[in-house]
């Protein structure tokens, strides 16, 4: 581990640990409402690529139900995101678990954000070098449209603050994070509940 990171990682470690401790009332409430709205489970987990790809779980609020068609199949995004889910995602709130992540060395509190393992094939070499740090988070693209960016945009922004990493940057970001949750600003792209798929490149 360089210097660099072993800073960046004490600050994650010490970062994390005290947002944890003041925010547990909130983590407790946010808990307690999501399973008298929705029932169990109280947190989503998924498998997501960290550093160089490698899977793994990450923790969220839930926010969606589990409503099916009649012939068994999960309903559009859409439909099964709540009020209470909306509003989570708005805030911001359903990604405080990922806190958790943070502390076990799998995120850091700033990097581009983990998407979804089926995308690790669709991305272009440059793309690919999101995974070069940790995911975050927040990050450089979350500061700079969230997902009213289109993929492109998002991409170049995450490997732009991959070659331009510092603490210096990482305060900067952490400090605009805060404005953008007061704001709830592009929270979600046009006509979707977050972001359309990432399709590739070919496509």
């Amino acid at each position: 581990m360089s210097p660099d990171d072993a800073v960046k990682r004490g600050i994650d470690v010490v970062g994390a640990g005290i947002a944890l401790v003041l925010l547990s009332p909130v983590l407790a409430i946010v808990a307690l409402l999501v399973r008298l709205r929705m029932g169990s489970p109280v947190l989503f987990r998924q498998q997501r690529p960290g550093r160089n790809g490698q899977p793994f779980e990450m923790l969220k609020f839930r926010t969606m139900t589990d409503r099916r068609d009649a012939s068994g199949a999960l309903l559009p995004d859409d439909a099964r995101l709540t009020g209470l889910g909306r509003f989570l995602r708005r805030s911001s709130l359903d990604e405080l678990p990922e806190l958790v992540n943070v502390v076990a060395g799998d995120m850091s509190l700033v990097g581009p954000r983990p998407l979804l393992m089926q995308y690790l094939p669709l991305y272009s070499p440059e793309q690919a070098r999101r995974h070069e740090v940790r995911p975050g988070v927040t990050g450089w693209a979350q500061v700079n449209g969230r997902n009213a960016l289109t993929w492109d945009e998002k991409f170049a922004l995450d490997v732009w603050y991959v070659d331009h990493r510092s603490t210096r940057l990482d305060v900067e970001i952490l400090a605009k994070t805060v404005s953008q949750v007061f704001g709830g600003h592009g929270v979600s792209a046009p006509g979707h509940a977050t972001m359309e798929p990432f399709r590739g490149n070919a496509a």
